[in-house]
């Protein structure tokens, strides 16, 4: 099994130590990729809505994204990890999701994203997780994974790992163990959802639409065209 980590912090903090309790499950027979925000993929997106309209490969940031979205399109299971920050995900996470909008289902979206496994990972100092996890969520949602995953840990005791009781470290780390241990057998493609199905054929509908009247077809559309999805 092949697994992509997205780590929204480059701190070794809590989030660290509980994507490390996660992953310590699935090191043995996987094969797992990193990237760590801010430092690959540094830039927050200008707005110039190349990607939309001419292709994300011209992205002025397309060195540091390209290499991430192929990850996460060679990948079985996808890991996103965040500190809950003013009760939402990193600025950094963010920063990236903005950059994979262009492949949400509403422009060009990639059916290898349709069978994708996907887990949330979220930690804040008191239970309020669900924000973070929402921001990262609605994307993956999007992009048309069906198969999420989500599990916030309300750290409640501080915010440095090795301050924390041990008793509370070891029930976060029973919690983070418990729900990697669903992904020890060989992963099964992910069935496309009700949302996601929803999603397509809404979307569908309004690229169908939208290409009558188009001469020439925008890029979105001649996308879809190509994927045989409209005619």
């Amino acid at each position: 099994m092949k697994i992509t980590v997205i780590n929204g912090t480059e701190v070794k903090g809590c989030t660290y130590h509980i994507k490390e309790n996660f992953l310590d499950v699935l090191r043995e027979g996987n094969e797992i990729t990193e990237f760590y925000l801010p430092k690959d993929m540094p830039h927050f997106c200008c707005g110039c809505k190349t990607c939309f309209l001419k292709s994300e490969s011209m992205c002025p940031h397309a060195k540091y994204v390209m290499p991430i979205w192929e990850a996460l399109l060679d990948a079985d299971l996808l890991v996103f990890t965040s500190p809950v920050y003013a009760l939402r995900a990193t600025g950094q996470l963010k920063a990236l999701l903005d950059h994979l909008c262009v492949h949400w289902m509403v422009h060009r979206p990639d059916d290898q994203m349709f069978s994708k496994c996907a887990v949330v990972l979220t930690n804040a100092i008191g239970v309020f997780n669900g924000g973070a996890q929402k921001d990262i969520a609605t994307s993956l949602l999007w992009l048309g994974i069906s198969d999420i995953k989500k599990l916030g840990v309300g750290l409640l005791e501080g915010i440095v790992w090795d301050e924390l009781s041990e008793k509370r470290r070891g029930i976060i780390t029973a919690k983070i163990k418990k729900l990697a241990k669903r992904y020890v057998h060989p992963l099964r493609p992910a069935r496309r959802g009700l949302k996601v199905s929803l999603l397509f054929s809404i979307t569908r509908a309004m690229h169908q639409g939208f290409s009558k009247k188009e001469n020439p077809l925008s890029a979105d559309n001649q996308y879809w065209l190509d994927k045989g999805w409209i005619k």
